[in-house]
């Protein structure tokens, strides 16, 4: 236990690769990393996964195994193709197969084109212009004419006006299939852009509703982090393997099919030699897409678990701030980020393997074709046209089939994503909200029984919470639950609302097992005020109306609404501050209601319960929030809104409870002692003891006669309210607001995304050359294929000999065949590098963009754009978006590139004037392609802004689920998530008509390219100008590279939100916070006081800067002092300690640190010297161990973690779990209770050894036994440290130094415990409002 722990004193992975890049586009150092303070507590992904591999439950009885196991457990969904479709009905599916009809008739077109091109073939090489000439308009055989050019036995000699007839006409063919292929590509690329997004936007709904049904269990060991990724990039990934990319594929597997049909009309025997290549096609195909599917999934997995450590990070910025782990985190991030590129990797190797197999295969389809196809000509079985076109038609089935292999990953990596969401969709939920079975009371009196309960949590198997557990609660009666943290008491609350079943026993509503009746009907009988208030990201209004969901009035005119919510604001003391805010009830509160303070918080959220005047309340320390003066008011209300209903009363406060009908007692799953306030009182045991330690101190009449006497004569060291209470300014100036905020950036245009790609991908520089070097020679195929065509079609034309000819086109079939193995290897080595750099370039984008989200100032996160939501899904979405133009993508985009090029480069070489003709039909190809590419840039813009409203919402909803179906809003949160994807299909649906129109384009000008090819070539042909070699060798290249154009283009969705990611990627690594925690300028605090001073402070949050919260505030706390800030709620007392840590700047005036402005230190060496308890606990999911640890900033012993953890008064508890230290704390620490976690935070901070500690609410969330004993351990911790409490329970503060009370921004009264009750002002009124008893 005392060994010592050593530090990695090493810079966050693949940060250090990034140290010098160009353009200021990263920062080029950070703070020194402390990745981790444990070597033995590293995370592992059990930290975080959603099941665990091994039967946790195997030690308990098969029973009990089994109904905990059905709470957590999620079974694998193997996923299909097909399965991507489940839910198109009948309607979608009649558009699909026009959209099919549509492919499948484009990838006819090609095959017909080598029909066209053998035609050609035979009325070319059978045409000799020598033969004729031209004579006043007429052409005639030369009589003297000698040619050594050879007919073929079954053809005639073509004359010249047959030649250019024919040539004309097929031209004229090509031009009308042109017209074809536009119209059809059009509606195929429409019908499934737009069927895709319709279709995965069901999935997502499906998805949403199947994860709000799943029981609360569920959720214990699945993060909210890990459905906002399966929700954005998962989902993103489906939908394009259901969007164009699928339908590219149906039409070059028919180009595939057809073109084997087409050749079988040509010659049978040619066509089957051939097709044993074409089977080692599909064989090494079917191959490697089993191993991508599976490499991908595994990738996936690694992140999705990553995705929740970022949620629970980003959702508690302020904590890691506070204890500058922000490269703690990252480093903890890049863990998961090292599993899914290793796995990212393999899947990239198997995609170049593929790809290079696929290549090689289909250009060893010419090889053969042409050394079969000579023989069999030699033999008179085939004509030079027969050869031609099925050499064509199986190339062009080969090619088609050849470039299908990105498109084939993007449907592997969808399938591998539905195989994940599809397991969620599928699970049968142990409690099942949306199941409209089990009765429904005619009427509700509210008569609860526990029965023999056993409970364990599905989490936590090994510990038993409640055991043989009985209570009866009566109608209308309130009772109140008491005791230390842990002891079952909100696991009570967790049973009556039906969040968990229980091991054995039954919960019973007026003798009614809870087990037989409707969910959502008796939850909707409940209204639950949990200990920390969830509020949604919408208006006050909004959020006191959910809780009428499901009543009477939940239909009701909005008029009658706002009346019942203003009546439940007034009585949950709520109306005075709301009435007072300039958008009154319809003020946003917020992501997680972070605008609000928390008893503001806690107000709106009683509102809500009380609102739909329920017959059961549930209050699980409803007010612990609350100030003494609201929680006076609010209890005074809650007692009133208590009669003649049941109410369930959690409290650690015990002066919320006195007037309770039975207060019951707990310790360790046990009921002590039971009765009313007084008979306990009487009793003198566990509850007389619990009061007692509560009690505020009363002032003695002697005491008061004293302090009465030298009340005006206060001690020096006290401070003088007069000389600090300055009048209030009534303005600030717009300049000081926006000083405070980050000048707005200039988004980056395309060429600096495309440079800041570039440099982000500098550490794997080698590799791209590797992966470009392969292009070229990828890009040099066709240009090769196009003169070894050029070289065989003119040698038919020239050998009279047949063994001649067969000798020199066989050896020229060696030659293509080299070809085929060099190209095999080269997008072998392409694909497999391109893959590699593309998965190292992600994990390089996540882990950087985390790191600077971290590196922003707490503002950046209170903007309604920069929700927890909008910024873990553009981790997952953007970064996966850059990956969508790596690995093979970005292979043939670099092949398609070089391959037109050098086409048109070696057409004009070999024929100029026919070269130059033909290459001119390629700028408008690109000119199209380039005009959608831009089409889509801009959409994917607004698609991105779209997308992240969607998924802000439905992270909401999942990282908020316990308020979520205690309020019964799953269909209100899905109908509102269905409208929203809605409006974007939409939105979405003109420009994906006309993206689609401009793809049609392209496709069709390869076709009228051609027409332009084969008249004028013909044309020239016919004068004799240039021969078949000539003409082959410049048709050849052109056309592949026109095709090859149409291929990149094809990729524009890609490109396009690459493009726009890269841009979202660099303006946030470009973004330099007005607090830089990078910032290595600023003095070092020395041999710190502590002593603190406000000095004319005025501020607004940047988000809201209409509500001035300080109106010059002036304190000042001495070195050592105990200061306590009091007031109520909204006064200012947390924004004064945010201002301590500096998480905003003040707008004006000063704070001083031994006299030194703040702002001249350097912001992580002044964080160092203090420490927070938050009113809120965050905890992370590692081990209690680990996130105790995190407080350090240097290395600890476990000597020192258990010493603190004494002090806390958690080290007993601690060892009484089986795992100790090394217990998990589960997301956000869901696996321990509210006062546990606390306790862990303030352990947390004592191990910081602060010379400044801060406590915002710290001992709130404990219970009366731990409250005093904790209270003793703070009360030991200040000595020799300044401390700052804020605190709304007075006892906690009543033995403070200096006391200051906090009205309207600003200090109206300060002093002593004793010195204040003198007075009789505010503090004196907050004192008699949380009296305990009355004096005598």
């Amino acid at each position: 236990m005392a060994e010592k722990q050593t530090v990695h004193d090493e810079k966050t992975p693949l940060t250090s690769d990034m140290s010098d890049i160009a353009e200021g586009s990263i920062a080029s150092s950070r703070a020194t990393s402390k990745q981790s303070f444990f070597s033995k507590l590293r995370r592992t992904e059990k930290s975080y996964a959603a099941v665990e591999a091994a039967d946790e439950f195997a030690f308990l009885p098969e029973d009990e195994a089994r109904i905990l196991r059905d709470q957590v457990e999620v079974l694998p969904s193997r996923a299909s193709y097909f399965s991507l479709y489940r839910y198109a009905n009948s309607k979608d599916r009649f558009i699909l197969a026009i959209g099919i009809l549509a492919a499948v008739l484009e990838g006819v077109l090609k095959p017909l084109m080598a029909i066209l091109f053998g035609s050609v073939t035979d009325i070319f090489t059978n045409y000799d212009p020598n033969r004729y000439e031209y004579t006043n308009g007429t052409y005639y055989e030369i009589e003297s004419y000698n040619s050594i050019q050879t007919y073929r036995e079954d053809m005639e000699p073509v004359t010249p006006d047959e030649y250019y007839r024919i040539v004309r006409s097929l031209s004229l063919y090509l031009v009308y299939i042109g017209i074809a292929d536009v119209a059809l590509s059009h509606i195929k690329t429409f019908v499934f852009i737009d069927r895709g997004e319709v279709l995965s936007a069901r999935i997502r709904e499906h998805y949403l509703a199947a994860t709000l049904k799943q029981n609360i269990g569920y959720f214990d060991k699945l993060g909210s982090g890990e459905i906002t990724s399966r929700i954005t990039s998962d989902t993103i990934l489906v939908q394009e393997a259901m969007s164009e990319k699928i339908a590219f594929i149906i039409a070059n597997t028919t180009t595939f099919f057809a073109a084997i049909i087409v050749a079988f009309m040509q010659s049978y025997i040619l066509t089957l030699i051939m097709l044993s290549i074409l089977i080692s096609i599909i064989v090494s195909t079917g191959t490697a897409s089993a191993f991508m599917i599976k490499y991908l999934k595994k990738a996936q997995d690694g992140y999705a678990v990553g995705g929740t450590l970022a949620e629970e990070v980003i959702s508690s910025v302020r904590n890691v701030q506070a204890f500058g782990v922000q490269d703690v985190m990252v480093s903890a991030y890049d863990t998961f980020l090292k599993v899914s590129e290793y796995w990212s990797i393999w899947s990239g190797v198997a995609a170049g393997l593929m790809n290079g197999s696929m290549y090689l295969c289909s250009f060893s389809t010419d090889a053969m074709a042409y050394w079969q196809g000579v023989r069999l000509y030699s033999e008179y079985k085939v004509t030079i046209g027969n050869i031609v076109t099925i050499v064509f038609a199986i190339f062009q089935g080969a090619y088609a089939f050849a470039i299908i292999s990105p498109y084939l990953s993007s449907v592997t990596s969808g399938i591998a994503a539905a195989s994940k969401i599809f397991a969620t969709i599928d699970r049968t939920s142990a409690i099942d909200s949306s199941d409209n079975t089990g009765a429904k009371l005619d009427s509700v009196e509210g008569t609860i029984e526990l029965k023999n309960i056993k409970f364990i949590y599905p989490s936590r198997p090994n510990v038993t919470v409640l055991d043989n557990f009985n209570l009866t609660i009566p109608a209308g009666k309130t009772v109140a639950l008491v005791g230390s943290s842990g002891s079952g008491k909100s696991t009570i609350v967790g049973l009556i609302e039906r969040f968990y079943n229980p091991i054995d026993g039954d919960v019973f509503l007026d003798g009614k097992n809870i087990k037989e009746m409707n969910i959502r009907w008796l939850r909707q009988k409940i209204a639950l005020v949990s200990q920390e208030p969830t509020l949604f990201a919408c208006s006050i209004f909004q959020n006191i109306a959910y809780g009428l969901v499901g009543t009477e009035y939940e239909f009701a005119s909005g008029v009658q609404q706002r009346q019942l919510v203003i009546d439940a604001c007034k009585q949950a003391n709520a109306w005075t501050f709301i009435e007072k805010l300039p958008e009154g009830l319809e003020t946003n509160v917020g992501e997680r209601g972070f605008l609000m303070s928390g008893g503001q918080k806690q107000r709106i959220a009683i509102a809500r319960a009380i609102v739909s005047n329920p017959k059961i309340l549930l209050l699980d320390e409803a007010t612990s929030a609350l100030d003494t003066k609201s929680e006076g008011v609010v209890q005074e209300a809650l007692d009133r809104a208590s009669k003649n209903r049941t109410t369930i009363v959690i409290a650690h406060r015990l002066s919320t409870i006195k007037s309770a009908d039975c207060i019951v007692v707990m310790r360790r799953g046990k009921i002590l002692e039971m009765g009313t306030h007084a008979e306990l009182i009487s009793l003198e045991g566990e509850y007389y003891d619990l009061v007692k330690a509560q009690q505020i101190e009363s002032v003695k009449e002697k005491e008061r006669e004293k302090l009465g006497a030298t009340s005006n004569q206060l001690d020096e060291t006290e401070i003088e309210l007069t000389t600090y209470l300055t009048r209030t300014k009534t303005a600030l100036s717009d300049a000081v607001y926006h000083g405070g905020d980050v000048e707005q950036q200039k988004p980056p245009s395309f060429t600096e995304a495309l440079r800041f790609i570039y440099n982000l991908s500098r550490p794997e520089l080698t590799y791209n050359i590797i992966g470009l070097i392969a292009c070229f020679f990828n890009g040099m195929g066709y240009p090769a294929l196009g003169l070894l065509w050029g070289k065989n079609l003119e040698a038919f034309g020239f050998y009279e000999d047949r063994n001649e000819l067969r000798t020199y086109i066989s050896r020229n079939a060696g030659f293509l065949f080299m070809l085929a193995c060099s190209l095999g290897l080269s997008n072998t080595i392409s694909g497999s590098f391109f893959g590699y750099t593309s998965s190292r370039l992600v994990r390089r984008i996540r882990n950087l963009s985390f790191g600077q989200l971290l590196r922003q100032e707490i503002g950046f996160f209170d903007r309604d754009e920069n929700t927890v939501g909008s910024l873990t899904g553009m981790l997952s979405r953007d970064a996966q978006s850059v990956e969508g133009l790596g690995g093979i993508t970005l292979g043939k985009i670099i092949d398609s590139f070089i391959t037109v090029f050098v086409s048109c480069v070696i057409s004009i070489g070999v024929a100029w004037k026919f070269g130059l003709v033909i290459t001119a039909g390629v700028p408008v190809l690109m000119g199209c392609g380039f005009y959608r590419f831009y089409l889509l840039t801009a959409f994917e813009s607004r698609v991105k802004t779209e997308n992240e409203h969607t998924s802000t919402f439905a992270c909401e909803a999942t990282s908020s689920i316990r308020t979520v179906v205690a309020l019964t809003r799953e269909s209100d949160v899905w109908e509102t998530y269905h409208a929203s994807l809605d409006q974007i299909i939409k939105n979405n649906r003109p420009s994906s008509m006309k993206s689609a129109f401009f793809y049609g384009l392209c496709q069709g000008n390869i076709f009228f390219v051609m027409a332009l090819a084969f008249w004028y070539g013909g044309q020239l042909l016919g004068t004799g100008e240039y021969g078949l070699f000539q003409y082959y060798t410049v048709f050849m290249s052109v056309i592949f590279g026109a095709e090859s154009a149409g291929v990149v283009f094809s990729f524009a969705p890609d490109m396009g939100k690459a493009i726009q990611a890269s841009k979202n990627i660099k303006s946030l690594l470009d973004r330099t916070p007005v607090i830089d925690t990078w910032s290595k300028e600023g003095a070092v605090p020395e041999n710190v006081q502590g002593q603190i001073e406000f000095r004319d402070v005025y501020f607004k949050y940047p988000t809201r800067p209409e509500v001035p919260v300080l109106r010059g505030l002036n304190l000042k706390i001495e070195k050592g002092q105990y200061v306590a800030l009091v007031g109520a709620s909204g006064c200012g007392k947390s924004t004064t300690i945010g201002l301590i840590e500096e998480f905003y700047k003040p707008f004006s005036g000063k704070i001083m640190l031994d006299g030194t402005d703040i702002n001249e230190f350097n912001i992580n060496a002044y964080r160092q010297q203090i420490s927070l308890v938050s009113q809120e606990p965050t905890l992370y999911a590692g081990s209690i161990r680990y996130n105790i640890a995190l407080g350090s900033s240097s290395p600890v012993t476990d000597d020192e973690i258990v010493a603190v953890c004494v002090e806390a008064n958690i080290h007993d508890f601690i060892m009484s779990l089986p795992d100790g230290y090394d217990t998990l704390c589960g997301a956000k620490g869901s696996l321990l209770s509210g006062g546990q976690k606390q306790r862990i935070a303030i352990a947390r901070a004592l191990i910081r050894k602060p010379k400044v500690l801060l406590l915002d609410e710290a001992t709130s969330a404990l219970d009366s036994e731990s409250e005093k004993v904790v209270q003793a351990a703070l009360d030991s911790a200040a000595k020799g440290r300044t401390t700052i409490a804020v605190a709304h329970r007075l006892s906690t503060i009543q033995n403070a130094d200096v006391i200051y009370v906090f009205e309207g921004g600003k200090v109206v009264e300060s002093g002593t415990h004793q010195n204040l009750l003198m007075q009789k002002g505010r503090y004196f009124e907050l004192v008699q409002l949380q009296a305990l008893e009355e004096s005598s």
